[in-house]
């Protein structure tokens, strides 16, 4: 694995003190940066940084050098939800939701996550790796270094198994940083409408053993949400979970509150993701809690539903992450750039605020920040370089454009 030397550095973007794994509150005001700097890449991991001033003589050991004047240096974008394996593309609901059709409505009539399921238990594994290994491409072109992947498109034993063995794959193959979640509770399935206890029981006492025993997955999700998963059911399935050493995420709070957070945190949940609807029994449950508020503003902007209300849980001392939530339903996008935009447009985040919460707070999010999410000497070197720019803000500022021009993930120039 060769040496890399980035010199010149306009600015070099988020870096951290050791043992920080996320920040909450003022804290995500702070972003720590160095001018004129340069970064050393050894064995995969950041071996160095600093001024320029302070930089040695690079000597001809085989070192690569890449001169990044007038650039900016960022640690890649964690991306902790996604559903990016699917079938296929839903692109008819989206020109069901402009002729003025709800999400909602749409799952009645037998779309949503029922369509997606259909398709994806028709495809073979090798087709799902395949398209799903060429959104892979897409989103590390665009920053990201480090993604957690669902299931919930299968809704049976076999449909769920199989898609995450395709993100089993996805892990060996990728140098991305990969993170696999069951998300078995995503849906009712139609042929359980009149006994879902039958299909959670299912869940429980058919899929979580096999997950287990073929070491499929890292985390247990539910989508805790009227019409979905009760708390109650969400509960009963995340013990479950928990039981063979899965840790808790949830989807929870997207349109109504039922006290999905509440059961999220009792089960020490990592994250509790959507949001965009809480109430102050939610944020006071929160501010008790090391459970991540993670929100997906790309989602809120397809659907044309609120934005989860990320100054508020900030102005409480919370934390928040930011994720991409691509899917072909309700956000067929995974450009975490595009989300950063949209938190500093729509949620009235700062600069400063979006980008904490797209790295180091993100990448907490899914498990990962001792080793990802921000500058930080022996932490993997998984960093981008933008194209010239005037400074960080100018990334969210310029929404409609690519800035990105290097590609670093494990040491390696992708």
């Amino acid at each position: 694995m060769s040496k890399i030397t980035i010199q010149n550095i306009k600015e070099l973007v988020g870096i951290s003190q050791s043992g920080i794994l996320l920040k909450k509150g003022a804290e995500m005001n702070q972003l720590s940066t160095i001018k004129n700097a340069f970064v050393i890449i050894e064995n995969g991991l950041i071996e160095s940084f600093g001024e320029m001033t302070d930089l040695t003589t690079i000597e001809n050991d085989n070192s690569t050098v890449i001169d990044a004047k007038n650039k900016l240096v960022f640690p890649s974008w964690c991306d902790s939800h996604t559903h990016l394996v699917f079938a296929a593309p839903r692109d008819e609901e989206f020109v069901d939701r402009i002729n003025g059709l709800t999400y909602e409505e749409i799952a009645l009539k037998g779309g949503g996550i029922l369509n997606s399921a259909e398709k994806l238990q028709e495809t073979s594994e090798d087709d799902l790796y395949d398209s799903a290994m060429i959104r892979i491409r897409e989103i590390i072109k665009l920053g990201t270094g480090a993604v957690e992947i669902k299931s919930g498109y299968g809704l049976t034993v076999e449909a769920e198994l199989k898609m995450l063995r395709v993100i089993k794959r996805l892990k060996q193959n990728s140098p991305l940083t990969i993170k696999a979640n069951f998300l078995g509770a995503h849906a009712i399935p139609k042929e359980y409408k009149a006994d879902r206890n039958k299909y959670i029981e299912l869940i429980i006492n058919e899929i979580i053993p096999l997950i287990k025993s073929e070491g499929l997955a890292e985390y247990i999700d539910v989508f805790c949400e009227t019409n979905y998963y009760t708390p109650e059911e969400t509960d009963r399935i995340l013990k479950a979970g928990i039981a063979i050493g899965l840790t808790p995420k949830i989807h929870v709070n997207q349109f109504t509150t039922i006290g999905g957070i509440q059961t999220g945190i009792n089960n020490n949940a990592l994250s509790v993701d959507h949001l965009e609807v809480v109430n102050k029994e939610d944020i006071e449950a929160l501010k008790k809690s090391e459970t991540m508020p993670t929100l997906l503003p790309s989602c809120s902007f397809f659907l044309g539903i609120p934005y989860a209300p990320a100054k508020e849980l900030i102005d409480n001392n919370l934390p928040i992450a930011l994720a991409s939530d691509y899917n072909p339903g309700s956000t067929p996008s995974g450009n975490m750039n595009f989300v950063v935009s949209l938190a500093c447009i729509k949620m009235k985040l700062t600069p400063e605020q979006a980008i904490n919460a797209a790295t180091i707070n993100s990448a907490y999010a899914m498990g990962v920040s001792e080793k990802l999410g921000s500058i930080e000497i022996g932490k993997k070197a998984n960093l981008f370089i933008t194209k010239e720019i005037n400074s960080y803000a100018f990334l969210p500022y310029s929404f409609g454009s690519n800035l990105i021009e290097t590609v670093i993930l494990n040491g390696e120039v992708q």
